[in-house]
């Protein structure tokens, strides 16, 4: 039998070599990983004296921090139940705990209130003196939940799975058997802990001997250059940026010169990049590729993880790869999507609204996404958009708005765009511009040029420029960087209703 990643975790060792580097604005901090194990392991029983135990749920909601990584791994030997927090979507307090069942909550934000500590606590109770009563490891069963794991949604509360074990395992032994991380590598993590997917890196580093570093969005680019990893787990907003940036930095010094500001960005070992979540422009992927920095796709939702991946040897931009194993994909008339796992992430949501399991979930944990796509001769996935972006036109028509939005998005002039149809007859596009100022004539001109690619149900009438962008900050985006289509929606309404305004390709 395989061995379990999870429970190889849980017991603290052995513990391959390795260094795990924490990197904030104007600060950094290196330990190896067995003393991440070490201090870990005190923490759990410093956190079994308060009271934490098998099946215990545990809130974090801090930035990325080295205590944030100690409280998981501590709580994996415990048996306890990981429940990552984003800050911005939830309030520290009793109503929160009392509202997930959280026995504790660690917080960067206000520690007011029983049950609730700073996360800063957990550094302190792991390097309290005096002897700690050492707390045997855990065994997860496959259908165990180790994290309490929080969808990304765009209205209304959370939806919460409780993760299995099982899956977690799954997918690391997939992306182990694509990617072969090891000694020399050094992956960089610079989206929130709060997302289970951004904690797999740490198990990775554990079990499987190579470094990792640890950001935030916020520093990811100076703490890029000083880091030099191996590996980029990002969001194609990312690359998109980094993109711009390469450019910028170039100038006018030609194909030597953005290689040389890649370099100085990224540093000069990077073997791949790794996206998902969203699509990445056919664009962007060349222009990385082009500097021998493949960036490869993939596929998977929190409700399946981890589903396609390109990789090395299985390589096809613009699709998100072959299935790995442990998971099947499944079409229904109209070419959307069901998988089904060998070992599921969760058979139904932990907490949504009613209904919204029996929506989702089918019979032995299948998963309905919402997705359309197809698989290719050769086995690799191709995503067409979602099955709820189809807009239908008066004249019965059925239009994926998602190949016009990656048209438009690979302009240098737009960052980002979402196309709506207006009242069934037209389509029109919010467009977050690339640059503090919009390049309005460049915009026009993709308008122009897409009436030249697509039919004419697919033209887009107009442009409306939201000129403060999309952003976590002014909740469009998710956290995960994906637009929120009903906000955005809503927030330009009537510039997309009046006719007249916006901009009109000529």
């Amino acid at each position: 039998m395989t061995e379990s990643v999870i429970n190889r975790v849980a017991a603290g060792g052995p513990v391959a070599e390795g260094t795990i580097r924490f990197v904030r604005l104007g600060r950094s901090e290196s330990l190896s990983l067995a003393e991440l194990a070490r201090r870990a392991e005190v923490l759990a029983a410093r956190l079994a004296e308060l009271g934490v135990g098998r099946g215990d749920r545990v809130g974090v909601m801090a930035a990325n921090c080295p205590e944030w990584v100690l409280l998981d791994l501590a709580l994996l030997r415990l048996g306890a139940v990981t429940a990552g927090l984003e800050p911005h979507k939830f309030e520290p307090g009793p109503r929160l705990l009392a509202e997930y069942g959280l026995k504790l909550l660690f917080t960067d934000g206000p520690a007011d209130g029983p049950g609730v500590l700073p996360v800063s606590e957990a550094g302190r109770l792991a390097d309290r003196p005096g002897p700690a009563r050492p707390v045997p490891p855990a065994h997860y069963g496959p259908a165990e939940p180790t994290a309490l794991k929080f969808t990304s949604g765009s209205t209304g509360r959370p939806k919460a799975l409780a993760a299995t074990a099982g899956s977690v395992d799954s997918s690391l032994r997939a992306v182990q058997q694509m990617f072969a991380h090891g000694p020399g590598d050094d992956l960089f993590v610079f989206l929130p802990l709060s997302l289970l997917q951004q904690r797999y890196w740490i198990y990775s580093a554990l079990c499987f001997g190579h470094d990792v570093t640890v950001s935030t969005y916020e520093a990811a680019f100076p703490a890029l250059s000083q880091a030099r990893p191996t590996v980029v787990m990002g969001v194609p907003a990312f690359y998109e940026a980094a993109r711009t940036h390469i450019t910028g930095q170039a100038g006018d010094a030609g194909p030597k010169g953005v290689a040389a500001a890649a370099r100085r960005l990224f540093g000069d070992r990077v073997r791949y990049l790794w996206t998902g979540s969203a699509p990445a422009s056919r664009s962007t992927l060349d222009f990385f590729d082009g500097l021998g920095m493949p960036l490869y796709e993939g596929y998977g939702l929190n409700e399946t993880c981890i589903v396609a991946k390109n990789h090395p040897g299985a390589h096809r931009p613009g699709s998100v790869g072959r299935v790995v194993p442990g998971k099947e994909v499944l079409f229904d008339e109209d070419g959307v999507i069901s998988i089904r796992s060998t070992r599921p992430v969760a058979y139904r949501y932990a907490y949504a609204p009613p209904g919204e399991s029996e929506r989702t979930f089918g019979p032995d944990g299948l998963v309905r996404t919402g997705d359309v796509g197809r698989l290719d001769e050769d086995g690799f996935l191709w995503i067409a958009g979602r099955a709820d972006d189809a807009v239908v036109l008066d004249n019965g028509r059925k239009i994926l708005v998602r190949p016009l939005e990656e048209f438009l998005r690979n302009s240098p002039a737009v960052e980002e765009c979402v196309v709506f149809c207006v009242h069934q007859t037209r389509l029109v596009a919010v467009v977050a511009p690339s640059g503090e100022v919009p390049d309005e004539r460049a915009i026009v001109r993709r308008l122009a040029e897409a009436r030249e690619v697509f039919a004419d149900d697919e033209r887009i009438s107009k442009a409306v420029v939201a000129a403060d962008g999309f952003s976590i900050a002014n909740g469009l985006l998710t956290s995960q960087f994906k637009p929120r289509r009903r906000r955005i929606l809503a927030a330009f309404q009537a510039e997309i209703d009046d006719p007249s305004g916006g901009l009109h390709a000529t």
